[in-house]
């Protein structure tokens, strides 16, 4: 197929997204503040997803059924993420109780197969694991002087006599504020990149022998970090974006060359994009299609409208909107490359699988009705599960 045409079928592909599945209302509803879907594939089992819940637990579900298959509750903090492995279906959490955990997906009960302790004081508030899932990084709340990104080895030995695991060390010197953001290259083990409230996003190569020599570059977005990721042929292109609604691009391969650095920046996206009814409330995240070499910015309307929109150095182009889906604020999304599938999650405490060309005939009645009824879920809100920029 030429590549022009196989581009454009992707392309319609994400223009023409639609409502497969709709999770059932949940005994206890939650805000769904996270989502990752498993990357191992194996034809006798179920695709499975990991969904982080605002009462502090973690469900998993079927992929195709969007039932919930068990669910777990072993930090005593507050949840700052779920990731599944790269290499088997372990799900990875972080709390503010100074630990990241492991856990079997496929196995009930409450405890992690896995524990990796923080330095006393630490507050996770963000972590990641290396793409060979050799290694775990967290990063922590500021607390008196100290903001640290922790590190500890992931991989799992016959000869160890203990499931916990200790730092390797850590960088204290980088951030000066909450680090909200920790993201691995998705090929390259050794470069990580970091957000923080303090406005700077951090790329480090890891394999370097202290602090100093690791960190590649410092980019300064002005405001307050709420997601970072890799972009672009390689992925040496790095973006961010900002609890005030502001975008930022970087291209890595310009550092040591006359050709500019910066490819978009925007301070609040919601002044300068134009969509076709209601203004954009705020943004999600972004996402990278690696067949297409193409960006996109995904962000939502309070009503539960999301708008999927592309990235290119002149600005952004609203290219979809979704509806139907939700009917309050939208917090996590998941692209899953191997089907070309969105799961979005949010406020109403629903779970919405999303493929090109699906009718709305593949709602039941039955699933229309309940969702006619759901209603945001009522969550203190003196608890913040979207950290802000500090006053």
């Amino acid at each position: 197929m030429d590549a022009t045409v196989h581009m454009e079928k992707i392309e319609e592909c994400i223009a023409n997204l639609r409502i497969v599945k709709c999770s059932s209302k949940p005994k206890e509803p939650t805000y769904l503040l996270g989502i990752h879907t498993s990357k191992t594939v194996q034809a006798e089992r179920a695709s499975l997803v990991a969904v982080l819940c605002s009462n502090s637990s973690i469900r998993i579900y079927d992929k195709e059924t969007l039932n919930v298959l068990r669910e777990v509750s072993g930090h005593p903090g507050l949840l700052s993420g779920v990731k599944f492995s790269n290499s088997c279906d372990s799900v990875y959490s972080a709390s503010t109780d100074g630990t990241v955990k492991r856990w079997d997906a496929r196995l009930a009960g409450g405890k992690p197969v896995q524990l990796f302790k923080g330095y006393p004081s630490n507050l996770f508030i963000s972590f990641d694991i290396s793409c060979n899932d050799h290694v775990v990084c967290a990063g922590t709340e500021k607390v008196g002087e100290d903001t640290l990104l922790v590190f500890w080895d992931a991989r799992v030995s016959s000869e160890a006599l203990s499931t916990t695991r200790d730092p390797l060390g850590a960088y204290s010197e980088t951030h000066s504020d909450d680090i909200t953001q920790v993201c691995f290259h998705p090929s390259n083990p050794n470069m990580i990149v970091t957000g923080s409230t303090d406005g700077l996003v951090n790329v480090f190569d890891i394999s370097a022998d202290d602090e100093e020599r690791a960190l590649v570059t410092t980019c300064n977005s002005a405001s307050s970090v709420s997601c970072i990721g890799w972009s672009g042929r390689d992925y040496k292109q790095i973006y961010c974006m900002t609890h005030d609604e502001g975008f930022c691009w970087w291209d890595l391969n310009h550092l040591d060359t006359e050709e500019p650095f910066t490819r978009l920046n925007i301070k609040n996206i919601r002044e300068i994009v134009n969509m076709k009814e209601d203004r954009l409330d705020y943004l999600i995240g972004g996402l990278y299609h690696e067949k297409m070499d193409r960006l996109f910015v995904i962000g939502g309307t309070h009503t539960g409208r999301i708008d999927l929109m592309t990235c290119t150095p002149s600005g952004l182009t609203p290219v979809s909107s979704l509806k139907r889906g939700h009917t309050a604020t939208v917090r996590s999304f998941c692209w899953d490359v191997q089907d070309d599938s969105l799961l979005t999650g949010g406020e109403d405490a629903r779970l919405v699988l999303w493929k090109s060309g699906a009718g709305e005939n593949t709602l039941k009645d039955s699933t229309k009705r309940a969702f006619s009824k759901c209603q945001q879920v009522p969550i203190d809100s003196n608890n913040s599960y979207k950290r802000r920029k500090k006053q």
